[in-house]
């Protein structure tokens, strides 16, 4: 198994884990924050849950199936970090257009966004930078 189709079995594993996590009760707090910044809802878990089912059958199928979910993932994913970044909302979880730009301090944009970003631009480096590296 090459490196590409490594990094998609490794998305699926993260994306499963954080739908879990966000059962977990010890994982928020009195307001029913996940790590006392954002509430997780059923469109987020559905997004995390089919990017990582999505990221899953890419690895099984093949090097360029795995490719492809990187290429395709990996700007969408980013740019939903941006946007949450500067307006509280992304648009892949429908957040923009079911609640609006959300206000919130610096740190909670900031740390519930980061995931967003690091995971998108892995995503794009994998998928033009890593796939294109003979195996």
């Amino acid at each position: 198994m090459d490196r590409v189709r490594r990094f998609g079995w490794f998305y699926c594993i993260g994306f499963m884990a954080v739908v879990a996590i966000g059962y977990v009760p010890a994982f928020h707090d009195a307001d029913g924050n996940l790590f006392g910044l954002f509430k997780l809802d059923l469109y987020d878990d559905s997004l995390h849950f089919f990017s990582g089912v999505w990221a899953g059958v890419a690895a099984w199928w093949s090097h360029g199936a795995s490719r492809t979910y990187f290429r395709l993932f990996g700007p969408l994913y980013f740019a939903d970090g941006v946007m949450g970044l500067f307006l509280g909302s992304g648009y892949l979880d429908g957040g923009i257009f079911l609640y609006g730009p959300i206000r919130q301090s610096l740190y909670a944009h900031v740390f519930a966004n980061l995931p967003h970003l690091l995971i998108g631009g892995l995503a794009i480096w994998v998928g033009y930078r890593l796939a294109r590296a003979p195996a």
